[in-house]
């Protein structure tokens, strides 16, 4: 029977953690890894040890598919940068995580007075959330 071994990543995701807290026990030694080039793998059993109990295999993997959006907002003050801001990253913290994670980040160039809203995350998710900064900045659609 061949080892299995799981990133850093897949742990998080198995556990429901960030990759930073899982990277933390390694670090700690709290949860052993082996490095491999620049990467933690942490066996099967080494998992199990640090649960107290058994793994269930990740699900496999199916399709996938990803969106990566930039918006860009010209003519923008920084105040009304900031309110456009707060209410898109609420938007995101309050969504259900059924349709997967969503990231945003937001940059503002005060001397060009634009806004870049960068959106990464699922189809559905992207789409609704550009729904969202449409209705906002009230453009006709």
């Amino acid at each position: 029977m061949s080892q299995r071994y799981y990133s850093v990543d897949q742990v998080a995701e198995l556990l429901d953690l960030h990759v930073r807290t899982v990277r933390s026990y390694v670090r700690d030694g709290k949860l052993r890894a082996t490095r491999i080039g620049k990467q933690y793998r942490v066996t099967r059993e080494d998992l199990e040890a640090f649960l107290g109990r058994p793994v269930s295999p990740p699900a496999p993997a199916g399709s996938h598919a990803e969106v990566s959006a930039i918006v860009q907002v010209d003519a923008i003050d920084p105040e009304a940068t900031m309110r456009l801001t707060n209410t898109v990253i609420a938007a995101t913290v309050g969504r259900p995580r059924d349709g997967g994670r969503l990231r945003v980040e937001t940059v503002y160039d005060e001397e060009r007075a634009s806004l870049k809203i960068i959106v990464v995350g699922g189809l559905t998710g992207t789409a609704e959330l550009l729904k969202v900064i449409d209705t906002l900045l009230g453009e006709p659609g």
